[in-house]
């Protein structure tokens, strides 16, 4: 068995849900290594999946937009609702901030939907306390020095910030053995397949 066929086994076990109730999957990647365009063609290949927009006080790229790529939100209204307990994660990333809606969450899964979440490392492990049932996916990049020529490549950050999001990376990749599921993005065609395959196997029907 190579190591792409591995990563379609689970590395760690899978908790049961109840019947009725939706599936919540999780999907993780160093910046840069094609977290997002593996997310979109999953929801292009599953209508019924459900994709949680991430909040974040950052200010939007060129292109982005409110409600669809993140919800952007100011600085102090987040922490109100870190007060208040609305976060089903959430931290600081980049001198930003980023969380997840807690009722987001589960309004789709008491409902029976299958909810897809692209968060950091730190955000997954928050939410494994809140839904260990939850299936984490990690995305590798081929090698450090591909993921430096795809940031350069994005033409967004400054050497400084390529260069913090390098460290970050490493770091978070030190930890993909948290994970259920590992896959390495090395051929993009591959890595949707595998994912698919993934989200497949456990979705709720």
């Amino acid at each position: 068995m190579n190591d792409k066929e591995k990563s379609r086994f689970c590395f760690k076990p899978v908790m049961m849900i109840e019947d009725g109730r939706g599936r919540l999957f999780i999907v993780s990647a160093p910046s840069g290594a094609g977290k997002t365009t593996l997310c979109s063609a999953v929801l292009d290949r599953f209508s019924d999946l459900l994709y949680s927009v991430s909040y974040t006080t950052r200010k939007p790229r060129s292109g982005e937009r409110n409600g669809i790529d993140y919800n952007f939100i100011k600085k102090e209204d987040f922490k109100k609702q870190i007060k208040a307990g609305k976060w089903a994660e959430w931290a600081e990333v980049h001198e930003n901030y980023y969380g997840t809606s807690a009722e987001f969450i589960d309004n789709g899964l008491d409902s029976g939907r299958n909810i897809l979440l692209d968060i950091d490392v730190q955000g997954t492990i928050q939410i494994l306390e809140r839904y260990p049932e939850a299936i984490t996916i990690f995305i590798m990049p081929p090698s450090v020095n591909a993921l430096r020529r795809r940031l350069e490549l994005r033409d967004t950050d400054s050497k400084e910030i390529i260069d913090r999001r390098l460290k970050n990376a490493e770091v978070e990749m030190a930890k993909k053995d948290l994970y259920h599921h590992v896959i390495l993005n090395d051929l993009l065609s591959d890595a949707i397949k595998e994912l698919v395959a993934i989200i497949e196997n456990y979705r709720s029907k």
